[in-house]
C-alpha cells in the first residue's frame, strides 16, 4: 500500500476508527458469494468502481485516488494528479476507460487522463450567495454527459436545496432533471442512456425516508421502484440492463450515513423482483458509485467492520 504524498491539511476525509478495517469486497451475482479483495487497517477508503477492462477497481481515500489490481491485488496503487483540490468520495471512469471524473471538495467536478496527470475543470461557476455544491454520480454511455447532485442554500440552509442536475460536456450546459426532484441523490444512467436512476424522498412524508426512482428522459415519465419501510440510496443498473443493485438502510435513517448495519439488495429488472443479497457494516462509502463489473456477474463494495464478529460479507435470504 503507497503511503498518500505530502498535500495540504485534508479538512473532510474519512479516517478509520479504533478497532476498523476497510474492505473491498466482490460479490459474484450468480451465486450471492463475497470474497474480500484487500483489507487496510491503515486507510478509509471508499467508492468502489470498475475500469471498463474488467481489472482494475478505482478507490477514493485520504482525499486522493487509488486503484486496485483484482488480478493480482497488491494494496491500494496512488493514482498520480496534479492541480486536483482534495477529493470528495464521488467519482466514477468514463466508458471508454480513459478518463476520470471526481467530486473535489471545493465542489466542482474534475477529469484527469486514467494513468494521472493534471486535471481540469469540467463545471462552472454559480452565484457565490447560492452556495452551489456539485456531486458527481453518473454518466451516460457515450461519455458526454454527466449526472450530478447539485445542493444549494433554500431559506438559510446551506443545504437545503439537493436536486439532479445533468451536464452536457460538450456544451458545458447544466439543466435539471425535471424538476431536480429534492431532496435526492444517487443519479446514475441506464445503461441504454435514456432513463435515470436515482434515490429521493419526493414521495414520503418522513424525513430522510428515501425510496428508488426512474427518470424516463424519452417522455419525462417517473417511475417509482421501491416503497418499503427502509431508507433505500445509490441505485446502480448492470450494464446489462437486467439488474439495479441498490444501498438499504434500516428504517428511519436520514441520510447517507456510515457504519451502520445496512444491506446491499438487487431488483431483477426484467420482473421487478428483489434479492437480498449482503449483510454488512457499511453505509457511506459501500457503493455511493456504479460499482458493477463490465460484465455484469459482480458488484463491488467496501464494508466498514469495527470488531472480528461484524457481519462483513454474510449472505442472506432472498427476498420476495
Amino acid at each position: 500500500m503507497q503511503t498518500p504524498p505530502e498535500t495540504e491539511h485534508v479538512r473532510y476525509a474519512r479516517k478509520l476508527r479504533p478497532g476498523q478495517r476497510a474492505q473491498l469486497h466482490v460479490l459474484d451475482i450468480e451465486s450471492q458469494r463475497s470474497r474480500a479483495v484487500m483489507t487496510s487497517t491503515d486507510q478509509l477508503f471508499e467508492s468502489p468502481n470498475w475500469h471498463p477492462d474488467g481489472r482494475w477497481i478505482v478507490v477514493n481515500a485520504d482525499g486522493l485516488l487509488y486503484r486496485v489490481d483484482t488480478a493480482e491485488p497488491a494494496g491500494l496503487e496512488l493514482i498520480p494528479m496534479t492541480g486536483l483540490p482534495e477529493l470528495n468520495n464521488d467519482h466514477l471512469i468514463s466508458p471508454d476507460g480513459r478518463w476520470h471524473y471526481m467530486s473535489a471538495n471545493d465542489w466542482h467536478v474534475y477529469r484527469a487522463p486514467w494513468e494521472g496527470g493534471p486535471v481540469e475543470r469540467v463545471t462552472q461557476e454559480k452565484d457565490p450567495s447560492r452556495l452551489f455544491r456539485h456531486f458527481l454520480h453518473g454518466i451516460t454511455p457515450d461519455g458526454r454527459t454527466l449526472a450530478y447532485v447539485g445542493t444549494e442554500m433554500l431559506g438559510g440552509d446551506e443545504w437545503g436545496t439537493r436536486a439532479i442536475w445533468l451536464l452536457d460536456l460538450d456544451e458545458g450546459q447544466d439543466r435539471l432533471l425535471g424538476d431536480g426532484y429534492s431532496p435526492a441523490d444517487g443519479p446514475d444512467f441506464a445503461p441504454d442512456g435514456l432513463s435515470v436512476y436515482f434515490n429521493s424522498e419526493v414521495a414520503s412524508t418522513r424525513e430522510g425516508h428515501a425510496q428508488l426512482f426512474r427518470h424516463h428522459l424519452t417522455d419525462g415519465t417517473v417511475q417509482q421502484l421501491t416503497d418499503d419501510d427502509r431508507v433505500n440510496w445509490f441505485p446502480h443498473p448492470s450494464p446489462d440492463g437486467r439488474w439495479l443493485a441498490y444501498l438499504s438502510y434500516p428504517p428511519g435513517t436520514v441520510g447517507h450515513p456510515a457504519d451502520l448495519p445496512v444491506e446491499l439488495r438487487l431488483i431483477d429488472l426484467t420482473t421487478g423482483r428483489r434479492t437480498d443479497l449482503v449483510a454488512l457494516d457499511g453505509g457511506q462509502g459501500t457503493i455511493n458509485v456504479p460499482s458493477w463489473s463490465p460484465d455484469s456477474r459482480s458488484l463491488a463494495y467496501v464494508a466498514y467492520p469495527i470488531t472480528d464478529s461484524s457481519a462483513t460479507g454474510e449472505v442472506v435470504a432472498e427476498g420476495s
